[in-house]
């Protein structure tokens, strides 16, 4: 008797249901599903292009077969950035939709939510849209890893940049309030040692508020000639807007995470964002310099056929595909072995560059070192592009 791969695919769904993981492990064998949680909507949602383009990723991937032979069933919902319905939407993916993998969810405090839960399952908590060093923990939380360079060691670059071009100039902060901004400006303390004695005035600030006039001016009246924005794009755009409408001009910086010129730039004014220096360990797409680039051509003629609705001056598209493209790489090394404990053994031992990251940048993991991008390059926006100005800076 014939019995065919859907009857086969639906008897082990079935038997899954029943909370039987060998079952559930031969479930994934079929597919391969891949957890995600994002903030489609709220204060945050500038973020949710992350989760946009890996899913246009990844149907790329499927037209191109799938990897090793299975096609990728990406499933992500919105969590708002809250992290109570973070957990309500892991738990869903994970005990009903039965991923083998939760991948790229956004946030810190999203993150930290529901990683004691993944890890006591031994699920897979891979290349998070985070920051934060609480991912490199391989003795506490074997099965967790970020991927972008972490945001306290960025405020250790920005530190030594001020020191090396601008010594005994005062400086100013404004910080988002949670775990994102304290160790960005935690780690600008750090670097500055003794010369944080320069800072004049920080301002914490909550990511909903609607005017930041009032918290501008207060910086502006400390005397400092120099003001880290540490927040999130609308936040950024928000003071940036105060900035020129008051006149005041100082050397200003602004953290990778709100450096989109879609985001943050465009809607405070490009002509107001002159000079502004970040951090960057991807390629801008809005930089002429890669137009013959091999990686980057390829990037656009995805966004044009798999994500048309997409900014291609968000930076954000651009995360999202490496990341995607990390997570595919990991997969495709797991040859016909789809367990979580294979899946979580090869991204422990990558070492590769991507074609989107900024040259002389690697991706590498070890064991005992789950910080997949630890370098990045300072860029100054010249009022259309982001343009390197250093060579590569160690941020580890």
């Amino acid at each position: 008797m014939r019995i065919s791969l859907k009857a086969i695919a639906t008897l082990l769904l079935l038997a899954a249901s029943l909370k039987d993981t060998a079952v559930a492990d031969e479930v994934l064998d079929i597919d391969i599903r891949i957890g995600n949680v994002m903030p489609y909507t709220g204060e945050l949602a500038a973020f949710a292009t992350i989760g946009k383009s890996e899913a246009a990723y990844f149907d790329m991937i499927n037209d191109q077969g799938g990897i090793n032979g299975r096609k990728v069933k990406f499933i992500s919902y919105d969590d708002g950035a809250d992290p109570v319905r973070t957990r309500e939407q892991t738990k869903k993916l994970v005990e009903t939709d039965n991923v083998l993998l939760m991948f790229g969810s956004f946030g810190t405090p999203e993150n930290l939510a529901v990683r004691s839960y993944l890890n006591e399952r031994k699920v897979p908590q891979l290349f998070l849209a985070s920051g934060d060093e609480e991912w490199s923990r391989p003795k506490s939380f074997p099965w967790t890893m970020g991927f972008p360079p972490t945001f306290r060691s960025e405020g250790r670059i920005y530190a030594n940049y001020i020191q090396a071009s601008y010594p005994e100039r005062r400086i100013a902060v404004l910080w988002q309030n949670d775990q994102f901004g304290r160790d960005l400006f935690r780690g600008l303390q750090e670097g500055l040692g003794d010369w944080a004695r320069m800072i004049v005035s920080d301002i914490a600030v909550d990511g909903s508020e609607k005017s930041l006039d009032v918290q501008v001016d207060l910086l502006q009246s400390s005397g400092a000639d120099i003001v880290l924005l540490d927040a999130a794009p609308p936040m950024v755009a928000l003071a940036l807007r105060r900035m020129n409408d008051i006149g005041w001009h100082p050397v200003l910086m602004l953290d990778n995470a709100s450096a989109s010129i879609a985001h943050a730039l465009r809607p405070a004014g490009l002509e107001n964002a002159i000079g502004v220096i970040s951090t960057a360990f991807l390629k801008d797409a809005s930089d002429p310099a890669w137009k013959d680039d091999p990686g980057m051509q390829a990037w656009s003629a995805f966004m044009d056929k798999y994500y048309p609705d997409g900014d291609k001056a968000d930076s954000n598209a651009v995360f999202g595909y490496a990341a995607a493209e990390t997570l595919t790489q990991v997969l495709k090394q797991c040859g016909d072995d789809l367990s979580r404990e294979n899946v979580m053994k090869q991204a422990a031992h990558l070492d590769m560059e991507l074609p989107l990251l900024l040259p002389g940048v690697r991706l590498k993991t070890t064991p005992t070192d789950l910080r997949p991008i630890k370098q990045m390059r300072l860029v100054r926006f010249d009022g259309e592009r982001w343009v390197l100005f250093s060579d590569i800076i160690e941020g580890s």
